[in-house]
């Protein structure tokens, strides 16, 4: 299959400009190991809460826009995302939210989700990513190494929403000149939201450039 082919699961330009991304960082010593931060995106997508919290509690649904998840998917149960991290259910307020530890690499971090209707036909799922980023990870990246991999999440959230039932990174999208638009359009978007939550600009701009190289395969790795 050629690249003019491949069908974008969504349109790219609208996620891009839908997602709502910010950044907060919390006080810390000059030197000091690790930064606390806080990555948060929030969407709004053409469904009801109940619907929402099933696409990202169920089990079944689950790996059509985000990963297969194993495990006791319940409050105090333990799951693991195959190929990525695992976790805890530390909260669940069925329909409207729940926090899980985030537990990658020898750290731990927490990731709270939250939805509220929108009017009688729409929903608006908001997610924070939070705990302490070592800051040498921090530096390097900025908020584009966790932001953009939710960002994917989102868009393959939005892909399910639409009728796709495989999230883009399964799929030979991933491989075309639009996805590699979308990473750096992404990356770079979390470089505005770095500068907004008070990091110098270069020091921003230059962290997107990496993260934007990393996710298109030409930069070092990164923690998950």
């Amino acid at each position: 299959m050629t690249d003019d082919q491949v069908t974008a699961p969504v349109d790219v330009d609208r996620q891009l400009r839908d997602v709502r991304r910010g950044v907060t960082i919390g006080a810390h010593e000059p030197g000091a190991a690790a930064v606390p931060t806080i990555v948060e995106l929030s969407e709004q997508y053409a469904t009801t809460v109940e619907d929402l919290w099933e696409a990202c509690t169920s089990a079944e649904r689950l790996p059509r826009w985000f990963a297969p998840v194993t495990g006791d998917l319940r409050l105090g149960g333990r799951f693991q995302v195959e190929g990525n991290a695992s976790g805890v259910v530390e909260e669940c307020e069925p329909p409207r939210s729940f926090r899980i530890t985030w537990e990658f690499g020898g750290a731990v971090t927490w990731v709270d989700v939250a939805l509220e209707p929108v009017g009688d036909d729409a929903a608006r799922l908001t997610l924070r990513h939070s705990g302490d980023t070592p800051s040498e990870m921090w530096d390097q990246f900025g908020p584009g190494a966790v932001g953009l991999g939710w960002d994917l999440a989102l868009l393959g959230m939005a892909s399910h929403l639409a009728g796709h039932d495989l999230p883009p990174e399964a799929t030979q999208w991933e491989q075309s000149d639009e996805a590699k638009r979308f990473i750096r359009e992404a990356a770079a978007a979390w470089g505005q939201a770095a500068i907004a939550g008070g990091t110098p600009e270069q020091a921003a701009l230059d962290a997107a450039d990496r993260t934007r190289a990393f996710y298109l395969g030409e930069g070092p790795g990164v923690a998950g």
